[in-house]
C-alpha cells in the first residue's frame, strides 16, 4: 500500500523510527545501508568519444578518405581545407550534446543544502545528502522540503510544490490518511524534496530520499527518456549514407572505366602516371559530388531562423529546434500561463435581489453591492508591495483587482478602516473572519466556500435588506452557484454579523448566523489572442492538446471556450488514463483534446502514444515534472518563468510564456525548412552540372574539365555564400494554410527534385559546351572555360532557387538584398582567380582573355534563363 494511505502511527512503525527521530548511530548505518540522499546520474561520454562519433557520417567518410589520398599524393591545401570544415562541425556537435545533458546537473542543484532533523530527541541541522529513512525532519515557513515523506504533525502547513505538480497555487497540507489513490498534487499527507514550505510548520518522516523521491524518479525519466533526431536530421542521414556510397561506386566506375582505357587503349601513354591522373580524377569526382559546406550552411540557416524566432519570443536553445517546429503536427500545451493569463480574474457577481449585475460608480451603488465590496476588500490579507508586486493567495489579488475595477480602491479603504480582530483562514473550516468598525456599526466580515458558509447563515441581505434566509431565497443562491461551478468557475460566498463594541476576541463559534451578502466567481482567463492562435494551428493541421495539473471540470470549461475542444472530443483524468492499456489509448487518442491531474509518465505516455502515429510533438512545460516529457517530445518548449531544469531539458524557451508564440514559432520554421530545402537544391544543382561534366570527359574520353582546387573553391567559398542569402527568403505565400510535411517525406519532396535535376542538366550542358569549345585551343583552356562557366552559372542559380514555382521577377528581383550582395561578391572573388599571379593557382592559362570569358559567360546565362523560361512553361500547364 502507498504510504500516504497509511496512518502516520504504521509508517512510524514501519520504519522502526519514533516521533522523536533515529538515534545517530541508527541513523549512520541506514545510510551505509541505502546510500546517501542525493541525485545520481548516468555517467556522460567522454567529449573524445564524442567528437569521433562525429565521423561516423558517410559523407564525411568519403571525404576524410578523399582528404587522406590528397595528402599522400602531395595536394596539401586541398586536404587542409576538408580536415579543417569536418574539425568545425565535430567541435560543434560535441557543443550542442553537452550542452542537452544540462537538464540532470540542474535537478540535482534544487535539492535543499540542510535539514533540520531530530536525532536522539535532539533538533539539529544536518546536511541533507546525510538524511536516512526513518529520521524526523522539522519543517518552517522558508524552507526547502529535503526528502519525501509522510507528515506526522502540520499547523497550518502551505507547501509550494509546483515544480512537481505546475500548478502556481500552494498545496494545504494534513496529517489525514487517505483511503484513496490519488496523484501527488492530492497527496495532502506527503511532502515531496525540492518543494518549498511558504506557510506554517510540520514534522514528517523521510520515507524516500536520492532517486526513490518524486524529484528523483523525475531524474531517472530525463536519464532514459531518447533524445529525438529531428526530421531534417534523419532525412539527411539516410541521404548521406545513400549519397556516400552512390559516390564510391561512382568513383570506383571511373576509376575502372580510365584504368580499361589506359591498359587496352592504342595511346601510348606512362602506365603510372595515367593511372595516378585516372586516381586523382576519382577523387575529383568524389569532391564534386559532396558539399563540403551544406552541414555548416544548414546550421548557419537554422541560426538565422534562431533570431527571426527571438524577435516573436521564442528563444532556442537547440538549434535542430528551428526546423522541427516547422514540422510539428500536435502541440500539447499546459494550461495555466500559456493558454490562460495565469491571474485569477473574477467574471461574474452574484447578490440576492439584485442578480448578475454590478454598479462600478461608487455613489450609485446599493448597499448589497458596497457591503459585498467591504468584505472582499478588509476580509482579505493580499496586498500590493513597494516595487509593485502582488503579495498573497491568487485568489485574494483576485479580489483586489475586483476592487480596482470597480473603482473602490483598496488601499483607501483599509486606511479609512482599521482591522480590530480576525480568524484567519483555516483549511478544516474554510473560513476566514476580520472585524471592523464601518460607518457606525462594529461588524465581522467573514468570506468562504459556499458550502460552509450557507450552513452558517440565518439571514439574508436582500437589495439592501436584511431578511430571514428562507428554503426558496437560500435554493435561489444554491442555484447561482451551481449555475458558477459548471462553467469551471471558483465560487467565493461572503456574509457578515454585527458584533457588540464590548467583544475583544472572536472565536469559530461566533462564525454562526451571519447575514448572506452574495457571491463571486472567478477563473484564470485565457489569453485574448488564443483564441485566434488555436484556429491559426487548425488551419495549418496542426492538433493542439491540454494537459494541465488542473481540475477536469475547469481545464474542460477552458478548452470548449478557446475552441480546442470539438463537440465529440474527450477530457481524461491521468487516472483514468491509467486503466487505458496502450493500443486502448491509441484508439482513443485523436479524440481526447484534454488531460487533467496528470503525473509526469502520463505526459511521457501522451508523447510517445502521438509518436507511435508518426507525429511531430511539441510539448510545453515549467516544472521540473515536466522535464522527462520536454525531452521525450521531438520538442520541448519551455517557459521563461519556469525551472531551470525544464528549461535545461527543453529545446525552445518562450519567454513570455504565450501559446500564440509557438504558433508564430511554427510558422518561422515552416519557412526555415523551406529555405533549407531551397539551399539543398542550389548545392546538389550546382554538384550535379559538375558531375554530369566529368562523366561526359570521361567516356568521351576528354581531358578532366576541373582540378580538385577549383572543385573545393566553388563548393566551400563561392556556393556557400548564396546558399546561406536563401536562407534570408520570407515566407512563402500561405505557409500556415498547408498542412504538417509528412515524416517519412524525402529532403527532395514537393517539387525539389525536379528542379535539381533540371538545374544540374543546364548546368552541366552548358559546361560541356565551353569546355568542348575550350578543349579545341588546348586542355588547359578547356578546363579555364569549363571552370568560368561552372562558377557563373552556379552563382547566377542562385535567382532560379529562390523559388521552385515562381520566376525571379515573381517573387521581387529586389526583394532579397542578401541575395544581390552574395552574387556581387561571388562575381568579386571569380574576379580574383583571374587576376596575373593568382590563375595560375586555378589552372587558367595566360592565353584566356576576354573573348573566351564572353563565350563561357554566355552559356551561363543562358543556362540560368531557360530554368526560369521553363519554370513559367510549368506554372501555365498547372
Amino acid at each position: 500500500m502507498e504510504t500516504y494511505r497509511k496512518s502516520a502511527d504504521d509508517v512510524i512503525a514501519e520504519w522502526n523510527t519514533t516521533s522523536q527521530g533515529l538515534t545517530t548511530g541508527e541513523a549512520i548505518k541506514r545510510l551505509e545501508e541505502h546510500g546517501y540522499n542525493e541525485i545520481k546520474g548516468k555517467k556522460k561520454d567522454p567529449v573524445w568519444k564524442l567528437f569521433l562519433a562525429t565521423f561516423k557520417d558517410a559523407m564525411v567518410i568519403v571525404l576524410l578518405v578523399a582528404a587522406g589520398i590528397q595528402l599522400v599524393l602531395g595536394e596539401a591545401v586541398e586536404s587542409v581545407i576538408i580536415f579543417l570544415v569536418l574539425l568545425l562541425n565535430g567541435v560543434i556537435s560535441v557543443i550542442q550534446t553537452r550542452k542537452a545533458e544540462s537538464s540532470l546537473d540542474a535537478l540535482r542543484e534544487m535539492s535543499a543544502p540542510s535539514a533540520k532533523v531530530i536525532r536522539d530527541g535532539v533538533s539539529q541541522t544536518v546536511p541533507a545528502r546525510e538524511l536516512a529513512k526513518g529520521d524526523v525532519v522539522q519543517l518552517d515557513a522558508g524552507d526547502y522540503v529535503p526528502a519525501d515523506g509522510r507528515l506526522i504533525a502540520s499547523e497550518s502547513l502551505k507547501v509550494n510544490e509546483g515544480m512537481l505538480t505546475g500548478e502556481s497555487e500552494a498545496a494545504q497540507k494534513s496529517t489525514d490518511t487517505l483511503t484513496e489513490q490519488v496523484p501527488v498534487g492530492d497527496r495532502l499527507n506527503m511532502v515531496h524534496s525540492g518543494s518549498l514550505v511558504v506557510n506554517g510548520r510540520g514534522r514528517f518522516v523521510v520515507t524516500g530520499t536520492a532517486n526513490e523521491t518524486e524529484i528523483g524518479k523525475i531524474a531517472n525519466m530525463i536519464a532514459t527518456a531518447e533524445s529525438k533526431q529531428t526530421p531534417l536530421q534523419r532525412k539527411l542521414d539516410e541521404f548521406s549514407k545513400k549519397l556516400g556510397i552512390g559516390i564510391l561506386v561512382l568513383c570506383i566506375l571511373i576509376f575502372a572505366a580510365q584504368a580499361l582505357r589506359i591498359w587496352f587503349g592504342n595511346e601510348q601513354v606512362d602506365t603510372t602516371e595515367g593511372m595516378l591522373n585516372a586516381f586523382m580524377f576519382a577523387v575529383a569526382v568524389a569532391v564534386a559530388a559532396i558539399p563540403e559546406a551544406l552541414s555548416s550552411i544548414v546550421t548557419i540557416v537554422m541560426a538565422v531562423g534562431t533570431t527571426k524566432m527571438a524577435k516573436r519570443q521564442a528563444i532556442i536553445r537547440k538549434l535542430p529546434a528551428v526546423e522541427t517546429l516547422g514540422s510539428t503536427s500536435v502541440i500539447c500545451t499546459d494550461k495555466t500561463g500559456t493558454l490562460t493569463q495565469n491571474k485569477m480574474t473574477v467574471t461574474n457577481t452574484f447578490l440576492p435581489g439584485v442578480g448578475q449585475t454590478f454598479t462600478e460608480a461608487h455613489e450609485k451603488r446599493n448597499k448589497s453591492e458596497q457591503m459585498l465590496l467591504y468584505i472582499a476588500l478588509l476580509c482579505n490579507d493580499s496586498y500590493v508591495n513597494k516595487e509593485g508586486q502582488e503579495i498573497g493567495d491568487p485568489t485574494e489579488t483576485a479580489l483586489l483587482h475586483f476592487g480596482k475595477k470597480m473603482n473602490e480602491p483598496p488601499e483607501q479603504l483599509r486606511n479609512q478602516f482599521r482591522r480590530e480582530l480576525e480568524l484567519p483562514f483555516d483549511s478544516d473550516r474554510k473560513l476566514m473572519s476580520t472585524v471592523y468598525t464601518i460607518e457606525g456599526e462594529r461588524l465581522m466580515l467573514t468570506k468562504g466556500g459556499p458550502d460552509v458558509m450557507f450552513k452558517r447563515c440565518r439571514f439574508i441581505l436582500t437589495n439592501g435588506k436584511e431578511e430571514p434566509l428562507t428554503e426558496e431565497k437560500l435554493n435561489e443562491v444554491k442555484e447561482a452557484n451551481e449555475a458558477f461551478s459548471n462553467d469551471a468557475l471558483r465560487v467565493l460566498a461572503y456574509g457578515y454579523k454585527k458584533l457588540s463594541a464590548e467583544k475583544t476576541s472572536i472565536t469559530t463559534e461566533d462564525e454562526n448566523d451571519l447575514v448572506l451578502v452574495g457571491l463571486t466567481a472567478m477563473i484564470d482567463p485565457p489569453r485574448e489572442a488564443v483564441y485566434g492562435a488555436i484556429e491559426e494551428a487548425k488551419s495549418a493541421g496542426i492538433r493542439t492538446i491540454m494537459i494541465t495539473g488542473d481540475h477536469k471540470t475547469t481545464a474542460k470549461a477552458i478548452g470548449r471556450d478557446i475552441g480546442l475542444m470539438d463537440e465529440n472530443d474527450i477530457a481524461l483524468t491521468g487516472q483514468e488514463l491509467d486503466r487505458l492499456s496502450d493500443e486502448e489509448l491509441d484508439e482513443k487518442l485523436e479524440n481526447i483534446s484534454v488531460y487533467a491531474r496528470v503525473s509526469p509518465e502520463n505526459k511521457i505516455r501522451i508523447v510517445r502514444a502521438w509518436q507511435r502515429k508518426g507525429a511531430i510533438t511539441a510539448m510545453t512545460g515549467d516544472g521540473v515534472n515536466d522535464a522527462p516529457a520536454l525531452k521525450q517530445a521531438d520538442i520541448g518548449i519551455a517557459m521563461g518563468s519556469g525551472t531551470d531544469v525544464a528549461k535545461d531539458s527543453a529545446a525552445m524557451v518562450l519567454a513570455d510564456d504565450n501559446f500564440v508564440s509557438i504558433v508564430n514559432a511554427v510558422g518561422v520554421g515552416r519557412t526555415v525548412f523551406d529555405n533549407i530545402k531551397k539551399a539543398i537544391s542550389y548545392l546538389f544543382a550546382g554538384n550535379l552540372g559538375a558531375i554530369i561534366a566529368i562523366l561526359f570527359a570521361v567516356f568521351f574520353n576528354l581531358p578532366n574539365p576541373f582540378t580538385a582546387l577549383q572543385l573545393l573553391f566553388i563548393n566551400l567559398i563561392n556556393d556557400s555564400l548564396p546558399a546561406l542569402a536563401l536562407g534570408m527568403e520570407k515566407e512563402e505565400p500561405g505557409v500556415m494554410k498547408r498542412k504538417p510535411r509528412d515524416i517519412n517525406e524525402g529532403i527532395f519532396s514537393g517539387g525539389t527534385l525536379r528542379a535539381v535535376v533540371t538545374r544540374g542538366l543546364l548546368i552541366g550542358i552548358a559546361v560541356i559546351v565551353s569546355h568542348y569549345m575550350g578543349v579545341q585551343t588546348s586542355a588547359e583552356m578547356g578546363i579555364a572555360m569549363a571552370f568560368t562557366t561552372l562558377i557563373l552559372a552556379r552563382t547566377l542559380q542562385t535567382f532560379a532557387a529562390r523559388s521552385n514555382t515562381q520566376t525571379v521577377f515573381g517573387i521581387g528581383f529586389f526583394s532579397n538584398k542578401y541575395i544581390l550582395g552574395a552574387v556581387s561578391v561571388c562575381f568579386l572573388l571569380y574576379g580574383l582567380t583571374v587576376l596575373p599571379g593568382i590563375r595560375n593557382i586555378f589552372s587558367i592559362p595566360p592565353s584566356f582573355g576576354w573573348d573566351e570569358w564572353l563565350v563561357a559567360a554566355g552559356l551561363a546565362l543562358a543556362a540560368v534563363v531557360l530554368m526560369e523560361v521553363i519554370k513559367l512553361i510549368q506554372n501555365k500547364k498547372s
